[in-house]
């Protein structure tokens, strides 16, 4: 560390959103970090996050009690994965590192950003940290496809098997317990489901198809769609034909829906949809038959038809790779890692400037956004 170079604070934040067992920072990443010399992290206490508190203090960051942020020294990065609570409206003087759900202008989006403009903080969103080619530095795609495909295909067995209500979903110590409990379902059954994986090609949807092939379902029951077969414009009627949907797509501007109301009330095969992209409330969602998150105690949403035979399930859970917390995090967090390393220096790397620009964008649309 250059004696120019001021030692970078970051304040690793207590999840408080309900069943979240993830960390956006592992001991591992923290230690590295630490032992730079350019950086101080404090971690704040936590019983739900799958690393222990004495993992940090063995790679030697400061503890604090969880939810102490608010008090934290006004230089320090406020670290996180998901949104802080809806119920707190104070201003947030500090920079904060999380995914905040609000540039695509999700319900409340004005709300998360007039606390930072009243504030005079900052966020960077970790959605929208990304490298010169526009690709996201990190993310927690190819588990949330891998995730999603498992629960899709375990709502499907559960339908198969006994129907009622679904149980609650917790977390796995590592997949390999999640795929034999899987494929010892599946064999009861006697046949195998067919699945769509909308978005296949990308990291959530490469995560789905992986999960697929590790159950045991055989190649041809995989339908992969991606650009090319979406070119033409939704409602695609081959989404009705398959077992399970799970959309793993990436929305950045309003497309023809996938599926219709019209649709699911007509005779289909489709009995389970699990939407990994959560663009719940966003005003372009292109599954618009629902329009509200699912949770890991109510992981499935009756959807409403007219075809009274068929049942239709859908899962909205919005941080499904917390079913596999520590395989999860610790693979965020060596993505993560490179870019927190150019923070420091922050002024002079693209990915941080990109990410501060939009920030001051987003907060300047909201004057004239309806």
């Amino acid at each position: 560390m250059s004696a120019a170079t001021p030692v970078t604070h970051l304040w690793l934040r207590e999840e408080t959103k309900p069943m979240e067992h993830r960390a956006a920072l592992s001991p591992d990443v923290c230690k590295t970090l630490l032992e730079s010399g350019d950086f101080a992290i404090t971690v704040e206490e936590s019983k739900e996050r799958i690393f222990a508190d004495s993992e940090y203090a063995a790679a030697g960051c400061t503890m604090a009690p969880g939810d102490s942020w608010r008090t934290a020294p006004s230089d320090a990065i406020i670290t996180g994965l998901k949104e802080l609570p809806e119920n707190d409206q104070t201003a947030l003087p500090h920079t904060h590192i999380m995914f905040a759900h609000c540039y695509k202008q999700q319900g409340g989006w004005k709300d998360v950003l007039s606390r930072f403009d009243a504030g005079k903080g900052l966020l960077y969103d970790l959605e929208f940290l990304q490298d010169d080619a526009g690709r996201r530095v990190a993310a927690f795609g190819f588990y949330a496809g891998f995730t999603g495909a498992a629960v899709g295909i375990d709502a499907w067995c559960h339908q198969q098997l006994s129907g009622g209500k679904y149980p609650t979903i917790k977390p796995y110590p590592n997949e390999d317990v999640l795929i034999a409990e899987t494929k010892a379902k599946l064999a009861s059954i006697g046949r195998l489901p067919k699945i769509m994986v909308m978005g296949a090609l990308g990291r959530c949807g490469s995560g789905a198809v992986s999960y697929a092939r590790k159950a045991g379902i055989p190649e041809e029951n995989i339908v992969k769609w991606d650009m090319a077969e979406t070119a033409k414009g939704g409602p695609f009627q081959e989404i009705m034909d398959v077992d399970i949907f799970v959309n793993c797509i990436y929305l950045s501007s309003q497309i023809p829906p996938f599926i219709t109301q019209q649709q699911i009330d007509s005779d289909r095969q489709l009995s389970v949809i699990v939407d990994v992209s959560c663009d719940t409330t966003n005003p372009f969602n292109p599954i618009p038959i629902y329009n509200v998150n699912t949770t890991f105690d109510n992981a499935l949403l009756d959807i409403p038809t007219a075809n009274a035979a068929k049942p239709l399930q859908l899962c909205s859970i919005d941080h499904l790779p917390t079913m596999l917390p520590r395989e999860s995090s610790n693979q965020f967090a060596l993505d993560l890692l490179p870019t927190l390393q150019q923070l420091p220096n922050r002024s002079a790397a693209p990915v941080w400037t990109r990410a501060e620009k939009l920030f001051h964008d987003k907060v300047q649309s909201m004057a004239t956004a309806d």
